[in-house]
């Protein structure tokens, strides 16, 4: 008896550049299948089409916009599906499938291990294993910790019970390290403002969430040599360091009178949510003031803090840090005239640097067309349309308050900014990578006339 032929998936589909946002898009769909089922959504009768599926695609994304309040309109069913959505999709649904794989014994495809390696930004094949171990134990030991640390302080100021206090705490820091805006409280943390072991240690968890798994496993073998670390390292550790400290500076001096943010709190809690100003606009998406009432210098400031975003590989989206720094080197580089980018005693290729700069633009294009959009459909201001597009963009979840009073047509905008801000970049950056043809032939140069 022949042997019944197993299902192969099309060439055209299982390529690492494709089948990566497709399974992204299965996980949007299956997530929004579960959200509609009435178990779900607390009160009678099952969730809408809309609210289910913009959650959904927000979850997957790791965003954390929302139409609806989480606490109240999903059951603890539905957030605990929230939860697993957006821990598959801080993950990554590949690499969340080869680590089950890695633990229960199974083998990697040559398939597998190329789309898990455009999914996480490795350089070869041969680091996707033990990279991914690493991963699932940093994830666990981080939110584990976190978890502990907000669970006590819930316990002890906030919550009369345990079990509440344990699932806030569960729920804050696996939003907090994936980078996902999410919280069960109406007004995200405004009810822990200036509570420093609440938002220090949130704060902490969206940075680590941030930095990106190849970056953090480095910093675990050669954290005590900096001098021998790689230059991605080097951009993204300082980097992050340096936003940190230009955005929690800004946001202090720009809303330290401020009496909607402010302007009434103590000193101490104007500095813990001076740092929350520089880390959760990079992609934290959570906040203990209300961005809708910060000024316009300050929500600009945001705007461009969202767009750079966290490290590559990471749960936080936007262009990345290392883009951004390495356009200002090739800026620095065609200032001095230099014929070649370099960075410390490395030099930067040429596709490395048509990669940064189709990423950016592409990023760039795809903000403002969505603003434009999204003000022809409402009557939501440009600064306001702005915050929101590069928010779903990049990943972030922060929202001026507009978010649940737009109409279904942009909540489709932002569902799509959410989805490519997830996958798009990745694909983008793959694409050069994975593509990469040798030319047979150089043709003749010509010098347009460039400024």
């Amino acid at each position: 008896m022949p042997r019944p032929r197993s299902l192969r998936i099309p060439a055209e589909i299982a390529h690492p550049v494709r089948l990566l946002p497709l399974t992204f898009l299965a996980l949007i769909i299956i997530g929004t299948v579960l959200l509609l089922l009435p178990f779900a959504r607390s009160g009678d009768g099952s969730a809408g089409f809309m609210p289910a599926f913009f959650t959904s695609a927000s979850a997957v994304t790791v965003t954390g916009l929302a139409t609806v309040d989480t606490g109240t309109y999903w059951t603890p069913a539905g957030q605990g599906i929230m939860l697993a959505l957006v821990e598959i999709g801080g993950l990554g649904i590949i690499a969340l499938a080869t680590v089950l794989g890695l633990f229960i014994g199974g083998r990697l495809g040559l398939r597998t291990r190329l789309v898990a390696q455009a999914d996480m930004h490795v350089v070869s094949l041969g680091e996707v294993r033990p990279l991914f171990r690493r991963v699932a134990v940093t994830m666990v030991f981080f939110q584990s910790v976190t978890a502990l640390v907000l669970t006590i302080r819930y316990r002890a100021h906030y919550f009369d019970d345990l079990p509440t206090a344990l699932w806030h705490g569960v729920f804050d820091s696996v939003m907090a390290f994936n980078n996902a805006g999410f919280s069960l409280n109406r007004d995200s943390l405004t009810s822990y403002a200036g509570d420093g072991l609440i938002i220090i240690p949130i704060c902490f968890a969206v940075f680590v969430g941030a930095i990106g798994f190849p970056v953090l496993a480095e910093l675990f073998q050669e954290w005590r040599t900096p001098d021998r670390w790689t230059i991605h390292t080097r951009l993204t550790v300082w980097g992050s360091i340096g936003l940190l400290l230009v955005g929690a500076i800004a946001f202090l001096a720009l809303e330290w009178n401020n009496g909607d943010t402010l302007g009434d709190l103590p000193f101490w809690h104007k500095v813990v949510s001076g740092i929350e100003g520089g880390i959760m606009p990079r992609s934290g998406g959570l906040n203990s003031f209300d961005w809708g009432s910060v000024r316009p210098e300050t929500l600009n400031i945001g705007v461009v803090m969202m767009f750079i975003g966290g490290g590559s590989a990471s749960t936080a989206g936007g262009i990345k840090i290392t883009t951004f720094l390495l356009l200002a080197y090739v800026i620095l580089a065609e200032l001095r005239g230099d014929p070649d980018v370099t960075i410390g005693n490395r030099s930067i290729s040429s596709v490395v640097i048509r990669s940064a700069l189709t990423i950016a633009l592409l990023a760039v294009m795809l903000v403002s067309v969505t603003t434009l959009l999204v003000m022809l459909m409402t009557d939501v201001p440009f600064d306001a349309a702005l915050f929101e597009c590069t928010s779903a963009f990049a990943t972030v979840g922060l929202s001026t308050g507009i978010t649940p009073h737009l109409p279904a047509d942009a909540q489709v905008v932002l569902i799509g900014l959410m989805f490519l801000g997830r996958v798009g970049t990745i694909t983008a950056a793959s694409a050069f990578v994975l593509r990469r043809r040798v030319p047979r032939y150089h043709l003749p140069e010509e010098q347009p006339i460039i400024g």
